[in-house]
């Protein structure tokens, strides 16, 4: 991590004596300010054997902040678990709790794990409710855009959203629900079963989980169905049960949309089939599958280089690459965007290749004949357009070589 940064966080804490009976309320108000302010998607608190350090999440990248004193450490746990309601003598088993903060709108989750050296605590921010709210917010491009837009207005039907954690998949599943409300005034009903629920979206009959009283997601979709819904957003598909009555309920007048943990939108029929999903629900069920990833956005510091090492690889000329200044807190980016790959499952060789359970790379390359623009294309063209550079492809899609099919 830049120096500058990590002075920068350390700076929030400058004067706090370990002594004071404040003490832990001040460290976690302060933490918690400066996760908001550094644009942070999570906080973690880590138990050490010389202390607790402060890690920040920002742009997907963790950065370390500072630490704190070991014997402080259990109270600032503490306090943190008394904000979020959760029960402060139970050091032993992991808890789960929300903040809410009605002066920015935002919420946070927190999550507290025991280990060797004590609790462990994460926070989690969400988006306020004004970040984030429409498709046209994401940054997504227009050949992935409009489409997504016209499948929003759909009657029946699945739309997944795929990546790996931290690709931004439910921002994106929230956004396509505000969408069909702003679009529908109200007239359609929308409904959804989470764990957990990440943002409150008015207008949206939000149910969470409860494994204690025997409501998990699959349970909850088929009691969710007797409540006459229009639309119906699953938080996550995360096993057979799931996704069978996800997709039984998409082809019953219901447009259905959900979350599902795959590296691309290929292999995210691979999974479902692995799963046991027959192949005409995936066929007549799907509409489409949109896969994310987030890379971070160059700060304008960065600077041109022809040095063909610093393309790792990637089939590119000249790129830019990260410097550092005050305004990225040395670390050369700022900001985050997406690359995105939309596929539409439903026509030609590539319906055919469902039925018959044709393997990942197959449909991949199925979809790329037939339009689809992959995530390596988008990367190299970011990379291209100087809004990225090589290293972060590297980091976020790996070192593996660029399957040739997806380079068009």
């Amino acid at each position: 991590m830049n120096a500058s940064l990590e002075d920068l966080c350390r700076q929030e804490f400058v004067g706090l004596d370990a002594t004071d009976p404040q003490y832990a309320v001040d460290v976690v108000d302060r933490v918690l300010g400066l996760g908001r302010r550094m644009g942070a998607s999570d906080v973690h608190l880590q138990p050490e054997a010389s202390g607790m350090a402060l890690w920040l999440r920002i742009d997907g990248v963790l950065h370390q902040a500072t630490q704190f004193p070991k014997v402080m450490a259990p109270n600032i746990v503490a306090r943190l678990k008394v904000l979020a309601e959760l029960l402060t003598y139970r050091i032993d088993v992991p808890q789960e709790g929300r903040i809410r903060d009605p002066s920015d709108d935002i919420e946070m989750r927190v999550s507290t794990f025991p280990t060797l050296y004590g609790e462990r605590a994460v926070v989690r921010f969400f988006s306020g409710a004004r970040q984030y709210q429409y498709l046209d917010d994401l940054g997504l491009p227009a050949d992935v855009l409009d489409p997504l837009r016209q499948l929003t207005v759909e009657t029946s039907g699945a739309v997944l959203v795929t990546g790996p954690a931290g690709s931004g998949k439910t921002t994106t599943a929230y956004a396509a629900m505000r969408e069909i409300l702003r679009h529908n005034a109200g007239r359609r009903s929308l409904m959804s079963i989470e764990d957990p629920i990440e943002v409150a979206v008015p207008g949206v009959a939000q149910a969470q989980v409860n494994p204690n009283a025997g409501l998990d997601l699959a349970t909850g979709l088929r009691f969710l169905l007797r409540q006459d819904p229009e639309v119906i957003l699953v938080g996550e598909i995360r096993d057979r049960a799931t996704a069978e009555a996800a997709l039984q309920a998409s082809l019953t007048g219901h447009l259905l949309l959900s979350t599902f943990h795959a590296g691309s939108a290929a292999e995210a029929v691979g999974r479902l089939s692995d799963m046991g999903i027959e192949p005409y629900l995936l066929q007549s069920g799907l509409l489409a599958i949109l896969c994310q990833r987030l890379v971070r956005r160059l700060c304008d510091c960065a600077r041109e280089t022809s040095d063909p090492a610093a393309r790792l690889g990637l089939p590119v000329e000249t790129v830019r690459e990260p410097v550092g200044c005050e305004r990225c807190g040395g670390t050369g980016y700022r900001g985050r965007l997406a690359l995105a790959e939309l596929l539409l499952p439903r026509g030609g060789p590539l319906r055919a290749a469902v039925l018959t359970r044709s393997d990942a790379a197959t449909l991949n390359r199925l979809a790329l004949e037939s339009g689809m623009i992959g995530r390596w294309q988008r990367a190299c063209d970011a990379v291209r357009a100087g809004r990225t550079s090589p290293a972060e492809v590297r980091r976020t899609l790996g070192f593996s070589e660029p399957p040739l099919a997806d380079l068009q």
